[in-house]
């Protein structure tokens, strides 16, 4: 059986209050063992050099972005980032691409039609840059983008989806690409405080018609979307509990096919504070 590799999904990377705060995060979380950090590439037109700075500054964890927007950025620029990274430290770093959300992408001024169709052409652009399917991984959550994953990436990097939808990735992906499935997670025992923690994020990402609408396809319903979620929703979509129940929660996704969690230890909405004692806690179990 192939390892079950245990990486971070934390906004605090592009948001840390310097590089240098981000760069000693990062030391920390490979000195624990953990695989690869993954963190957004925000929505600017070039890919932010903080995965460089991280990349400069560690010595073996990999790192990916989760996601750069194919709105935002063009082909020839983050293909040449990709390709330079690569160069400087080989196989640690993952492009990951994803077509992002109409209320992020037309409120940049873009009109966000035929994400699918977007894709296809951002990719064949890569190709023609270069920077082929092996060095690229694309946020996927319906069946299109699932089979477009598995036909010119790596594999899928889904984000907000409870492991019913990881085990359907794995069936359209097949058994020979990577799943690597973001979770969200409560280091809190307390029900009704680890419940309030989750719903500061779930909130967010329930007003997102392609979250709610994959959801829908697992049978949740408005009535599960309201007030930041229901218990059941929140529970599926966002392990919670002791170190001990937490990695009972992402083992779901494990049983499931994923090759891959990238962890993101919520805190409160508080993307400028590092959560290291929670992932310190956590990797004590997990790895």
């Amino acid at each position: 059986m192939a390892p079950r590799l245990i990486s971070v999904w934390q906004p605090f990377f592009l948001q840390a209050e310097s590089p240098a705060a981000a760069v000693a995060a990062a030391v920390q979380l490979e000195d624990l063992g953990y695989s690869r950090i993954w963190f957004s590439a925000g929505f600017g037109q070039d890919v932010p050099s903080r995965f460089r700075e991280i990349l400069d500054g560690t010595e073996r964890i990999g790192v990916a972005p989760g996601i750069v927007s194919i709105w935002h950025s063009s082909p020839a620029a983050v293909a040449a980032f990709a390709q330079d990274a690569q160069r400087a430290h080989p196989g640690r770093f993952l492009l990951g691409l994803g077509a992002s959300h109409a209320v992020l992408v037309e409120g940049n001024g873009t009109d966000y039609r035929k994400p699918y169709s977007k894709m296809v052409a951002y990719l064949d652009a890569l190709d023609a840059a270069g920077l082929g399917a092996e060095q690229r991984i694309l946020a996927a959550l319906g069946p299109r983008m699932l089979d477009l994953s598995r036909d010119r990436s790596v594999g899928a990097h889904p984000y907000f989806t409870p492991a019913e939808h990881t085990a359907e990735a794995r069936a359209a992906l097949g058994p020979d690409r990577l799943l690597v499935p973001e979770v969200a997670v409560v280091v809190e025992a307390d029900p009704v405080a680890a419940r309030a923690t989750a719903r500061q994020y779930t909130a967010g990402y329930l007003s997102l018609p392609n979250y709610t609408n994959n959801l829908r396809r697992f049978g949740w319903t408005d009535e599960d979307f309201a007030d930041g979620g229901s218990d059941r929703l929140v529970d599926a979509l966002i392990p919670w509990g002791t170190p001990e129940q937490v990695a009972a929660g992402l083992d779901k996704h494990f049983q499931a096919g994923a090759d891959e969690v990238a962890i993101q230890v919520l805190n409160g909405g508080d993307a400028t504070t590092f959560p290291g004692e929670e992932f310190r806690a956590l990797a004590a179990v997990l790895i």
